[in-house]
């Protein structure tokens, strides 16, 4: 059977900064699991440092890459992918009440886990608004400045929270006394309240409100529900409308994680379930 090719020329006009972010989304596909540092972007594309590192921001801002800690670049939800190393993918159903949630609220919404003194940025849905808050899918922060940080962590109790600033090797997961003592304080306010504020903490323009999700039989939650806004709508991000919003997207994730739990693990053995 005759196969057609055709050839398609480079334009005489063509825009090299596009042309350089559809190289680098053809790297990223052809390397999804591996990914790509800022140094590995330049040398590809014959640019400088700085350069790569303007391009592969924008595409974490878009959401078409995702950043680990190891500050390693991987394809991100707008490509399709969702699943990043050191992340587990994200259940259609958790982003439809994520979905939800922005809807409800008209701010940005993101899933975080906690790993240690640190919360990593699972996913994200973004606002529709012109002026929002843009995709963190990938992004880690310290928990103890963001408000789903601050969320999980409140679900420890003081002691666990001591133990865990007492000895770290960097700033970010050492506390002295005072800065420790504030901390506890803040965390007994969390869990009176049942939700998290991160007013200008982590960016001078951004404010977010954050609650965690709660798991069966106690067990302390892993993740949290973080909505994020300019700082200019703070007031309608820390509503009771929001809060509410925030708190039933909370218990809808819980009750989505327990059926999970429940249902009945897949076997390739035919005939186990009956063995």
């Amino acid at each position: 059977m005759p196969q057609h090719f055709s050839i398609v020329k480079r334009p005489d006009h063509a825009i090299e900064s596009v042309d350089n972010a559809l190289l680098l989304i053809d790297l990223l596909r052809r390397h999804p699991q591996d990914g790509v540092r800022v140094a590995d972007v330049a040398a590809y594309l014959g640019v400088a440092p700085s350069s790569a590192h303007r391009l592969l921001s924008t595409l974490l801002y878009r959401g078409f890459v995702t950043r680990g800690p190891a500050r390693q670049y991987r394809p991100g939800p707008a490509l399709g992918v969702a699943e990043t190393s050191g992340t587990q993918s994200v259940p259609g159903l958790v982003l439809e009440v994520l979905a939800a949630l922005s809807a409800e609220t008209g701010e940005t919404v993101s899933l975080v886990r906690r790993r240690g003194v640190s919360v990593e940025f699972l996913t994200t849905v973004e606002s529709r608004q012109r002026l929002r808050v843009g995709e963190r899918t990938g992004t880690v922060l310290p928990a103890r400045l963001t408000s789903g940080g601050k969320a999980l962590l409140a679900a420890l109790d003081d002691a666990s929270i001591r133990s865990l600033y007492a000895g770290g090797r960097t700033p970010a997961e050492r506390l002295g006394t005072p800065d420790l003592m504030r901390l506890l304080t803040e965390m007994a306010e969390v869990r009176r309240v049942g939700y998290a504020l991160n007013l200008r903490q982590t960016e001078v323009d951004i404010s977010a409100i954050g609650a965690a999700v709660p798991r069966a039989g106690g067990l302390p939650p892993q993740d949290a529900v973080a909505l994020s806004s300019p700082a200019v709508r703070t007031r309608q991000l820390t509503s009771e409308d929001s809060i509410d919003h925030l708190r039933r997207a909370c218990a809808e994730l819980a009750r989505i994680a327990a059926d999970g739990e429940d249902r009945p693990a897949k076997t390739d053995v035919p005939g186990a379930a009956e063995r």
